[in-house]
């Protein structure tokens, strides 16, 4: 036990890391209904950007702002592919992810690149867990404040508009296609900069470290829905879901490593949690549905 307890500070800040990219995903796959595959490579470009960068000289604040706008730019190029080109959402993300596997290994010149915080001032290091936790809080709770107040904008509200209603917003005058790219840009923005985060906590920097990670982002928001749906809708809250969503995540994680179950599994289980947590509230809606149609008519047969 003491070995799964030493390992929760390990866990926390690594779901927290997870938790930012969570949050980029909720925007489009929750609040635009947009299914954006540019994830798992659009994470990786903001880890080699800022990876780069940092072994360059370059201050560790400033090479993730660079890695959160890299990131814009390739939200931006899926959003001209959807809305310019006319290309579904899903292949036009499919398209941006294949490209970006070329863009981020010429980026980085290899495969892996070293970011150890004994040669570089990282901001966060799995080597400082605690200390790693503090910050990311600090970085999350800055993130969801800016995204409350934007979506309470104007603008913001009109990309909500979007999301919610297609038909209804261009109805009233607003500019979807805009939308939808701004979007895009906002959701691999805040991915990449989880990306430059992930690259300094584990220390390098990997062609692959996108791989699956929609998966893991599509578990943190249904774990985050499961958990507070019940407390509260506030928009606010919701992110903090998607974010502690990523916590709960990694916590199970360590469980698995602990119990000694296959890891290799992991991503399968992780599947599957998704899909039950997306189908079984479509099949319980409609399974209640029939019901109250049937005793609908059962009264209406007795009366």
């Amino acid at each position: 036990m003491e070995q799964l307890f030493g390992a929760i500070p390990g866990a926390v800040s690594l779901g927290l890391v997870w938790g930012i990219m969570a949050i980029g995903l909720y925007i489009t796959y929750k609040i635009l209904a947009i299914s954006d595959l540019t994830v798992d490579g659009s994470i990786c470009t903001g880890a080699a950007v800022c990876t780069m960068l940092m072994t360059a000289g370059v201050n560790p604040w400033v090479a993730m702002l660079c890695a959160t706008l890299a990131g814009g730019l390739c939200g931006l190029v899926t959003g001209f592919l959807h809305t310019v080109l006319d290309i579904p959402a899903i292949l036009s993300g499919i398209l941006t992810q294949l490209a970006l596997w070329s863009i981020n290994l010429k980026i980085m010149g290899q495969a892996n690149r070293p970011l150890s915080a004994r040669n570089f001032p990282v901001i966060i290091t799995q080597m400082k867990s605690e200390e790693a936790i503090v910050m990311l809080v600090i970085i999350a709770g800055a993130i969801i404040g800016l995204l409350y107040w934007f979506f309470g904008t104007e603008l913001g509200c009109s990309i909500r508009a979007t999301g919610c209603n297609l038909n209804m917003s261009r109805a009233q005058g607003i500019n979807t296609e805009l939308n939808k790219v701004l979007g895009l840009v906002l959701s691999n923005a805040l991915i990449a900069l989880s990306g430059a985060l992930l690259a300094q906590y584990q220390g390098f920097a990997d062609i692959n470290m996108g791989r699956g990670a929609i998966v893991v982002g599509l578990a943190a928001i249904v774990i985050g829905e499961v958990l507070f749906s019940k407390i509260a809708r506030n928009f606010a809250v919701r992110l903090c879901g998607a974010l502690l969503g990523g916590v709960v995540y990694y916590m199970v994680y360590q469980v698995i490593v602990f119990l000694g179950l296959d890891t290799d599994l992991l991503k399968m289980l992780s599947a599957v949690v998704v899909a039950l947590f997306l189908g079984i509230p479509n099949l319980r809606n409609k399974y209640f549905s029939r019901l109250n149609t049937k005793r609908a008519k059962e009264v209406k047969k007795n009366a």
